[in-house]
């Protein structure tokens, strides 16, 4: 189990390399694949991925990523095209209720609309950063705050943690670990900001990264906790089987669909 889940984790961190070094259409169009392979997971839990719920979530998506890819085209103000999007996604889904009643419930119809968002929408955000200005470099921070702290805080938590911060939701994790998965992603995104100011020739503000670092870290672990809520709530181990090892796409992405759009805002706001 260890060695098949240690050689996904190599795949992972390959995959991510590639696109994400070589960014524009490659990243934009493995993210679009990444996504509804990702609402596919969430759909099944609610017995949607294959229903008409299901399927006007997956037009929505593709929808949302053909306005950001042409976004520069588009005429007027964009966010305007956005809240369209949003608005006819939301009807549709309420007609989807209506005309088929009482076939889906509304929670079902509720987590077609909550799916788009929490996967497609937030995973683009990758994209998003790679494509601002210094993004080559500032795009690292969403791997390197979620995945970071991940490890700061297990190894934190197995040697000091005493004080659980979810009991119920997640034994294993700790006040301590949590703490210690912040302030690893702190100094991990200091160390990472020196390594791109040496070797990418980068103008990287430590103190910024520091505090990008941070935050990220901090928001990831709600995402880690938000995504096994879910499972829990719905008795299931793992979204899916698609990473030997690791599960699904929202197992081993629950932390970096939180972390991306911190990372976007703070990117542009500090």
């Amino acid at each position: 189990m260890f060695k098949t889940r240690l050689l996904s984790g190599i795949m992972l961190v390959i995959i991510a390399l590639v696109t994400v070094i070589t960014g524009g259409d490659v990243l934009f169009f493995v993210l679009l694949a990444v996504s509804l392979l990702g609402m596919t997971e969430l759909y099944k839990v609610f017995g949607i991925e294959k229903k008409p719920p299901g399927t006007v979530g997956y037009l929505a998506a593709i929808a949302y990523y053909a306005l950001l890819y042409f976004q520069q085209y588009l005429p007027g103000e964009k966010l305007n095209w956005f809240m369209m999007l949003f608005m006819a996604f939301l009807i549709c889904q309420m007609a989807v209720l209506v005309f088929a009643y009482p076939k889906y419930n509304t929670q079902q119809i509720l987590a077609a609309f909550f799916g788009m968002f929490y996967v497609a929408v937030m995973l683009s955000y990758i994209y998003q950063t790679r494509i601002l200005l210094g993004g080559v470099f500032t795009v690292w921070l969403v791997f390197v705050c979620s995945w970071g702290c991940d490890t700061c805080a297990y190894c934190v938590g197995m040697l000091i943690g005493k004080h659980k911060m979810a009991p119920i939701l997640s034994p294993k994790k700790s006040v301590e670990g949590g703490i210690g998965g912040i302030l690893g992603a702190a100094l991990i995104g200091v160390l990472y900001g020196l390594a791109i100011n040496y070797w990418g020739s980068a103008d990287a503000d430590l103190l910024t990264y520091a505090v990008i670092g941070a935050a990220g870290g901090a928001i990831s672990q709600i995402g880690d906790l938000a995504a096994s809520a879910i499972k829990r709530y719905h008795n299931i181990k793992d979204y899916g089987k698609l990473i030997p090892g690791h599960g699904g796409i929202l197992d081993r992405f629950d932390s970096v669909i939180f972390t991306a759009p911190i990372i976007y805002y703070l990117a542009i706001l500090l």
